[in-house]
């Protein structure tokens, strides 16, 4: 007897059990098939298990993310056609049947893409869409940029969905950017598809409006999905559309088609970064790509900006020629000037797409188009493209607008725009260059002036006056106050940084000067101190190049202060003293006047308090001789504070109640605020606590108004010194904290050390010695770092009481010596108070030590 043969005698497998194997052989989890299919993970379970029936769509899905080659889906057709016979042939439609579909047009979907990849959530919208029951036709928008990769997302989705839509899957290309093809027409694309239908072409009528009612009756009670590719514009979809529901149509557009009503739009943007370097490696067909080559890969597609279309160009080269290698064909792709020309392959091509987008814009709009690819920076709003493009900025908000919605410029914030580095690639190769160069004129003169009149609002007397060399632009952003202004300098610093590094490289030397003063005011509130004191240095040394006297002692003048911020006394002393000397060759008492501003501030730091007041009544005369308001107030602020630290807080009231009536008569928020905190300081340590806190949230009320997050920050240590006081000390360390880390962000050495002193200060009388002293010791040591005198002398006469405290005589000794030492020397009342301590240890007897 023959031997039996073993696949006859073994039971055939289920379809869900052929999945599971299908999916086990590939290495896919439960998880990644459910994200893949947009099946939920808990069905596709019982699929495999047989408490759910492999469907159609499900085999059709899985069979897509698995790569079966239809496997699944064929052995459930096959399934299905043996348990039913064959439907008897029907010679003539029965009463009332609705007329089929021809055949050949019953499907004409393009083929899927085997290599699709990542848009999980945008499948997900549109799947949801698609099987969602509304009253009316269902209508999806997908817009994007030319070459995101509408098209693909269009016809896989329309494939996920088919079953569906058992009546039709139709897909019509509109040709609104083929090359080399017209704009497809309404009128003629509706009689090809009552053509298809079976419509006899006698009786498909004449004209739009009578073949788009035909097309509508047609539809009506059918279940048909429509892609309509590459459209122009909604008057070219409008007649297209069906009139009643359960039929779905997917549009793509390279414009937003905002006039197109009742349709869901879903603007496709450029590829996440993983799933970009995902769909390269898929597309160059050289299995997994790891280690050095999938940084490569991560790399090829940064360069590419993300852009479907370009992957999959620059891919499918790559793909082409196995000898290459990852690595060298990155370097030289990354090497090339001409990226543009190498995303090209066949009729494909990266620019070709750009041109066909380019073509359509009015002239004037192809201009604006190339002026914004000159832009140094990162992203403009309407003021900034009205100077570069020479136009008024209600004319460029609405050019910008119309390139907004054809996806030639994207909208990350609201009101400014940004090009892809593609297209704006694209756009540099158009540009006319004896335009270039007066574009590019216009816009560093129009930074140049918003920057000085923000910087005048954000911190008045800042420095002496200026006004930059450029022409003014027609016109500037309006700055109500420092809130505006402030917000302004930090939405385009980044430009403004981008515009310096672009007239350094070009060897504009005026503007490399206006520019690097126009950034002063925004780096000494908010840093980075090392950055701007790189770029001021620069600029001192170009001005002094160019023997331009009053330029260098302007830019000594900022990088002084710059120096002063960043703790570092000695050169800031140095270089404040060399402005000084200029401003007086030159005959500038202003900018004399303000260097010695910023020299006394110097000198109140290390703790020479004499000279100081010596240098601020020097300048206190100047400004009031030259009727300069705003420079007499700050100079008693600056002289209340000397008054203040030593002991004399009756003439800091004074000094102060005379800087608060010109700060209001001025009517600047920042000024005003900075006198009130000082009052406050004054309130604080004359005991009248009530009174100090409301002036201190006065002043933070109006610093955080206003965007003055410096100054906020002073409000914040001050208030958890005055919650100390009061013996609230969970609210004090909570306000220390929040101040102590702005001061850390901002890199400010001498707010941070005095913080951290006063947050010692809270530990010492909420937690005890031990959980007090190493924060003084860092407060000590930030303070000997930079050379903050008067907060070393703090940091160690908190040692000393808390060594007093844990019975370390000698050390609490040896550090109230060292304090009384800088104490007198800087001349404030703590000295009194620590020779106090001294003498009441020493008399102590040693026993009890």
């Amino acid at each position: 007897m023959a031997d039996a043969d073993p696949s006859r005698m073994a039971p055939r497998a289920s379809p869900g059990e052929h999945l599971r194997r299908l999916r086990q052989q590939r290495s896919v989890s439960l998880g990644e098939l459910s994200r893949l299919t947009h099946y939920s993970k808990g069905y596709l379970s019982k699929v495999e298990t047989g408490r759910k029936p492999l469907t159609h769509d499900v085999a059709r899905r899985c069979d897509m993310a698995l790569a079966t080659g239809g496997e699944l889906a064929t052995l459930v057709y096959g399934r299905a056609a043996s348990c039913h016979r064959p439907a008897a042939k029907q010679e003539r439609p029965l009463p009332g049947d609705r007329p089929p579909m021809s055949a050949a047009v019953l499907h004409t979907l393009p083929r899927d893409i085997a290599a699709f990849t990542g848009r999980d959530s945008e499948l997900g919208r549109l799947i949801a869409a698609a099987t969602a029951a509304p009253r009316t036709a269902t209508v999806l928008t997908i817009d994007g940029m030319p070459g995101v990769g509408k098209t693909a997302l269009a016809v896989h989705a329309a494939h996920l969905v088919s079953d569906a839509f058992p009546d039709g899957q139709l897909f019509v290309n509109l040709h609104a950017h083929t090359q080399g093809m017209s704009r497809a027409d309404p009128a003629s694309v509706l009689a090809d598809l009552l053509s298809g239908t079976g419509t006899p072409p006698a009786e498909i009528p004449h004209g739009l409006h009578a073949r788009a009612a035909r097309w509508r009756a047609f539809l009506a009670d059918r279940r048909v999905l429509l892609v309509l590719d590459d459209a122009a514009d909604h008057d070219q979809v409008e007649p297209l559309l069906p009139g009643a529901a359960g039929c779905l149509v997917l549009i793509t557009s390279r414009r937003r088609l905002v006039a197109l009503d009742g349709a869901a739009p879903l603007t496709l943007d450029t590829m996440p970064p993983d799933q970009a370097a995902k769909l390269f490696a898929r597309l160059v067909h050289r299995g997994p790509l790891t280690g050095a080559e999938a940084d490569t890969a991560a790399e090829l597609v940064r360069l590419c900006g993300y852009l479907p279309l370009a992957i999959a160009l620059l891919a499918g080269r790559l793909a082409h020629h196995p000898a290459w290698r990852v690595i060298d064909f990155a370097v030289d792709f990354a090497g090339t000037r001409d990226r543009l020309g190498e995303l090209s392959g066949g009729n494909r091509a990266v620019a070709a797409a750009f041109q066909m987008s380019y073509r359509d814009l009015p002239d004037a709009r192809q201009r604006l188009f190339r002026h914004l690819s000159l832009h140094p920076g990162t992203d403009v709003d309407a003021y900034a493209t009205a100077a570069l493009a020479g136009i008024s900025v209600g004319q460029a908000r609405a050019e910008l607008e119309a390139l907004y919605t054809d996806h030639l410029v994207d909208e990350p914030a609201a009101g400014r725009y940004r090009m892809h580095d593609l297209l704006r690639a694209y756009a540099q190769a158009l540009v006319d260059h004896d335009d270039s160069g007066q574009a590019i004129e216009r816009l560093l003169g129009y930074y140049e002036h918003a920057a000085a009149a923000a910087g005048a609002q954000v911190i008045p007397y800042a420095r002496a006056e200026w006004t930059p060399a450029a022409p003014a632009p027609r016109q500037i952003p309006p700055f109500p106050g420092p809130g505006a202004a402030m917000a302004w300098m930090r939405s385009d610093n980044a430009n403004l940084l981008a515009c310096l590094a672009y007239a350094t490289t070009h060897d504009l030397a005026p503007h490399v000067l206006d520019l690097t003063a126009a950034v002063t005011c925004f780096h000494l509130l908010e840093g980075p101190w090392q950055h701007a004191a790189a770029l001021h240095s620069a600029a001192v040394a170009l001005a002094r190049r160019l023997e331009e006297s009053a330029a260098e002692a302007a830019a000594l003048q900022d990088l002084g202060r710059i120096r002063y911020m960043m703790g570092e006394y000695a050169e800031a002393a140095a270089l404040q003293e060399r402005a000084v000397h200029l401003c007086r060759e030159t005959g500038d008492r202003l900018a004399e006047a303000k260097s010695l501003q910023i020299l006394a501030r110097v000198h109140t730091m290390t703790g020479d308090y004499a000279h100081a007041a010596d240098l601020l009544e020097r300048e206190l005369r100047i400004v009031c001789e030259a009727g300069h308001r705003h420079g007499e107030a700050i100079t008693c602020i600056d002289l209340a504070r000397i008054r203040y630290v030593t002991g004399d807080f009756g003439s800091a009231a004074i000094l102060l109640d005379r800087a608060l009536v010109l700060n209001r008569q001025e009517g600047h928020p920042i000024a005003i605020a900075t006198t009130l905190y000082e009052l406050g300081h004054v309130r604080h340590a004359t005991g009248d606590l009530a009174q100090a806190a409301d002036l201190l949230n006065q002043a933070g009320d109006l610093y955080r108004h206003n965007g003055n997050r410096n100054g906020e920050a002073n409000v914040l240590h001050e208030l958890g010194r005055l919650r100390h006081a009061h013996g609230d000390h969970s609210g004090a360390a909570m306000l220390l904290e929040e101040a102590l880390l702005f001061f850390q962000e901002a890199r400010d050495p001498h707010g941070q050390a005095e913080t951290i002193n006063s947050k010692a200060d809270l530990l010492a009388d909420a937690e005890g010695p031990q959980a007090a002293l190493p924060v003084y010791r860092e407060a000590l040591r930030l303070s000997r770092d930079v050379g903050i005198a008067l907060e070393e002398g703090r940091a160690l006469e908190g040692i000393a009481r808390c060594a007093d405290r844990i019975g370390d005589r000698d050390t609490a000794l040896a550090r109230l010596r060292a304090a009384l030492v800088i104490y007198r020397r800087l001349r404030v009342p703590g000295q009194a108070r620590v020779a106090t301590r001294l003498r009441e240890i020493q008399a102590v007897k040693p026993h009890l030590s």
